[in-house]
């Protein structure tokens, strides 16, 4: 009896013994496949580290890359923008000089069309005269001549005044009368009248009135110019000179010459 009951207390230990080493073994394997499996997790993680230094080495070169590309092409901008600028600043230069060159040549071409329409007025004004005079033209009475944009009309006082005297005689009126219905249409010159004589001394019964030729040249000049007014023109526009006999025309040594500078001169003058 005492044996049966020991065999059974064997085997019962026995069994108790197995399974706790049942039990032991079972955790170490669980325990080891744990660790086999963050062995493989890590070695994978590395894998993933490497992977991801590399890609991004690669792509720190590809941005250093990059940069160097935008820093040149920022170089290259900034080279472009000042070459356009300095361009533009030029053209717009050029521009302002063409401009500036265009104002000057229709301003010259203004004053050159101006120019132009007063020779034409004033080469009209000469015709005129020269056709409403042209029977004292053609008797050597009157002689008118245009030069530099002056145009003279040199009148004989024989036709104008009697011998030493300043009044207009009434033939001379009428010459007058003549070259006022011409002189009235010019309204861009100055009309000047300038009174000459001879170097023939006043005579005595004269001389009272008229002390030297500059007095008698006066005279006449005025008596010209009084008359112009009160035909119509406008006395803004008129002037009388004296010249006495020092602006001659001929040789006061012969009669001709004298004669010749015996004058009255109406001047038509460029407007200031």
């Amino acid at each position: 009896m005492k044996r049966t009951t020991s065999f059974f207390l064997g085997i019962l230990m026995m069994a108790v013994l197995c399974n706790g080493c049942m039990v032991a073994e079972s955790k170490y394997l669980t325990k080891v496949n744990e660790a086999q499996t963050l062995t493989d997790e890590n070695t994978s993680l590395k894998k993933q580290i490497t992977t991801l230094t590399e890609e991004n080495a690669s792509l720190k070169k590809q941005i250093e890359t990059l940069t160097g590309q935008r820093d040149e092409l920022d170089k290259i901008l900034q080279a472009k923008t000042d070459d356009l600028s300095r361009s533009v600043a030029e053209n717009r230069k050029k521009i302002a000089d063409l401009e500036a060159e265009n104002t000057k040549l229709k301003e010259n071409l203004a004053q050159l069309k101006q120019k132009s329409q007063e020779v034409e007025a004033q080469s009209n004004t000469y015709k005129d005269l020269v056709q409403e005079m042209k029977s004292e033209v053609a008797k050597g009475e009157i002689t008118i001549t245009e030069l530099k944009g002056k145009l003279t009309m040199d009148v004989v006082d024989k036709i104008l005044f009697a011998s030493g005297e300043a009044k207009v005689k009434k033939e001379g009126l009428a010459v007058l009368k003549r070259v006022v219905d011409v002189l009235k249409n010019v309204t861009d010159k100055n009309i000047r009248i300038e009174g000459h004589t001879d170097n023939v001394q006043i005579a005595s019964s004269l001389s009272k009135v008229y002390p030297t030729n500059w007095e008698l040249s006066a005279a006449r000049a005025l008596n010209v110019t009084k008359y112009l007014q009160e035909q119509g023109i406008d006395p803004k526009i008129i002037s009388a000179t004296a010249f006495g006999e020092y602006q001659p025309l001929a040789d006061n040594g012969t009669p001709e010459g004298r004669a010749k500078n015996r004058r009255i001169a109406i001047i038509l003058l460029p407007r200031d």
